[in-house]
C-alpha cells in the first residue's frame, strides 16, 4: 500500500506582521512505498514533524490532499478516519507517549485493544527485537529515555501497520540503540513490505534510506 501526498501545504495566521499567515509546509508531494525507509532530513522548525503529521492523519492541510491506497484521508469523517489510522499508519511521535498507569507491554498492547484486537505474541516479538522484552512487565516511569522511545517502536509496530512514520527515533539513542533501532526499521520495510518514514536530523539516519530527501523552510527541496 502506497501513502501518497499531492501538493499538501500547511498555513498559520499571524497575529502581527506584515504577512497574516505563514506557511509551515509548503507544496509537498511524494510517496512512501511498501518495502522502502525514506529518510527526510532536516533542522529543527524545518516543517518535518507539520509534514508528518499530515501525513498520518493528525494534522488536516490547507492545501493539497493524502492518499492511503484508495484512501483520500482529509474526506473520511472523524471515525472511519481514526480506525484506518489505527489500522493502517503506525506513529512513533517525538515527544512522550506513555501511560504511566500501564506496564510496558500493556502499552505496545493499547491501540490494538481499542477495536478489540491485540496481539501479545506479535507485542513481545517486537519488544525482543527492539531489545527490552525483559521490561515488559516494568511501568514507564521505570525506564530510561531511549528505552520508553523503543517501547514506542515497538507499540506502532505490533499494529502490524503498512505505514510506519517515526519522527526522530533515535532522538533518546546511544549509539549501540540508534543501531539495532534503525536496523528494526530497515527489516519491518524489507522483510514485512512497509513504507517507513524516518523524519530525523540524525545522520546515520541516512545510511538506511531507500530514499532520501531534504526539507528547509516548509518545502522538501532535494532528493539525492
Amino acid at each position: 500500500m502506497t501513502l501518497k501526498a499531492e501538493n499538501l501545504s500547511r498555513r498559520y495566521m499571524r497575529k502581527t506582521g506584515q504577512a497574516n499567515y505563514f506557511y509551515a509546509v509548503k507544496g509537498v508531494t511524494l510517496e512512501l512505498r511498501p518495502g522502502e525507509v525514506t529518510v527526510l532530513m532536516g533542522r529543527s522548525g524545518s516543517g518535518k514533524t507539520t509534514l508528518l503529521h499530515m501525513l498520518s492523519g493528525l494534522l488536516t492541510p490547507s492545501e493539497g490532499r493524502v492518499l492511503l491506497g484508495d484512501a483520500d484521508l482529509y474526506t473520511m469523517d472523524d471515525g472511519a478516519l481514526s480506525r484506518l489510522r489505527n489500522e493502517r499508519i503506525g506513529v512513533v511521535p517525538q515527544g512522550r507517549s506513555a501511560i504511566d498507569s500501564l506496564t510496558v507491554l500493556e502499552n505496545v498492547l493499547l491501540p490494538g485493544k481499542m477495536y478489540g484486537g491485540g496481539d501479545e505474541k506479535e507485542a513481545m516479538r517486537w519488544l525482543e527485537a527492539l531489545e527490552i522484552d525483559h521490561l515488559a512487565a516494568s511501568r514507564p516511569a521505570e525506564l530510561s529515555g531511549g528505552e520508553l522511545r523503543r517501547m514506542a517502536i515497538a507499540r506502532a509496530l505490533a499494529q502490524d501497520p503498512a505505514m510506519l512514520l517515526a519522527d526522530e527515533p533515535t532522538g533518546d539513542l546511544d549509539d549501540v540503540s540508534t543501531g539495532r533501532v534503525l536496523s528494526v526499521l530497515k527489516d519491518a520495510a524489507r522483510d514485512r513490505s512497509k513504507a517507513v518514514l524516518i523524519v530525523s536530523h540524525d545522520s546515520e539516519a541516512t545510511h538506511y534510506a531507500d530514499v532520501l530527501y531534504r526539507m528547509d523552510g516548509g518545502v522538501v527541496t532535494e532528493k539525492f
